[in-house]
């Protein structure tokens, strides 16, 4: 009987605790909502560059809350970046009534970035935003806002530098705001965005120093739509040559080498010009490529 008392008691006791702790989160992402708040409405203005993914939807939807029609998207055409993101992101800002320019831009003629050399993405970056303050002056806005967060500061990100250069401002990392914390929130308000899988550039599946071509990103996102509509959630196809190396959670390993579904991409892959295909055992890893850079 005392047992029975003691553990209920402890029982109790690890509840108050856990309760606690949740309402300590909750508290301290609530914090940083409303840091993220009131840097809003100390800007007055916006043109964001718009992706389509977690971090800029969540931005791009505070911004219009917070700014109204003094804010505006600016999303980048570009043979690194698949149709889908452009084709979702259309569709977001025409839901909210958001204000999008679509800018197009010619990666492949930005020579650091078609000989894929490691700062590549300062490159890029640069010419994007370049672009981008040309929009914002057009329409008289001042400031010109990236979707960073706090986890992009801890990775290889050459693009950074360029952000710094050009003085973007990052309002996510401003407000102390994580990759998680970003999920959360989207979550809160229903954004669609809030499990979307992390996504990167379609050059980041090229190890460095070999050359991007037009065929070798096609290759890559016709490879990665081809996972994506036999319901794979995060995966990568990393691009060797005559290789394909997927990366999968290691959830999906399972599902993967079934017979019929193995078959199924080795023999779409190899029409794509993929010779052989192979399954990284050591799973999806964000940024794989710059294990050699940091």
């Amino acid at each position: 009987m005392l047992e029975n008392e003691e553990n209920r008691e402890n029982s109790e006791k690890i509840s108050a605790v856990e309760k606690e702790d949740d309402m300590s989160i909750n508290s301290e992402l609530s914090a940083k909502k409303g840091k993220l708040i009131n840097y809003l409405k100390g800007c007055q203005n916006a043109a964001i560059a718009f992706s389509s993914g977690v971090d800029s939807t969540y931005l791009a939807y505070m911004a219009k809350e917070i700014l109204g029609d003094k804010m505006l998207t600016v999303t980048v055409k570009a043979s690194a970046i698949p149709d889908r993101e452009l084709t979702e992101g259309r569709m977001f800002c025409e839901k909210n009534g958001i204000k999008q320019v679509v800018i197009e831009l010619d990666q492949l003629s930005i020579k650091e970035f078609a000989a894929n050399v490691p700062e590549r993405c300062y490159y890029c970056k640069k010419e994007i935003f370049d672009s981008i303050i040309k929009v914002a002056a057009d329409n008289g806005i001042e400031n010109i806002f990236d979707g960073s967060n706090v986890d992009d500061l801890s990775d290889y990100r050459p693009g950074l530098k360029a952000l710094k250069e050009l003085k973007i401002k990052s309002p996510l990392v401003e407000a102390g705001l994580t990759k998680k914390d970003i999920r959360l929130l989207s979550k809160e308000i229903g954004l669609p965005t809030w499990d979307k899988p992390s996504f990167a550039c379609l050059a980041s599946r090229i190890p460095y120093n070999e050359v991007i071509t037009k065929k070798k990103l096609e290759m890559v996102e016709k490879a990665e739509q081809k996972l994506y509509e036999m319901g794979f959630k995060q995966f990568r196809v990393r691009h060797h040559g005559k290789i394909a190396r997927i990366e999968l959670l290691p959830e999906d390993f399972e599902r993967i080498i079934r017979k019929e579904i193995s078959k199924e991409i080795y023999g779409y892959f190899e029409k794509l010009g993929f010779d052989y295909t192979a399954l990284d055992l050591s799973g999806y890893k964000t940024g794989n490529m710059n294990k050699n850079n940091n």
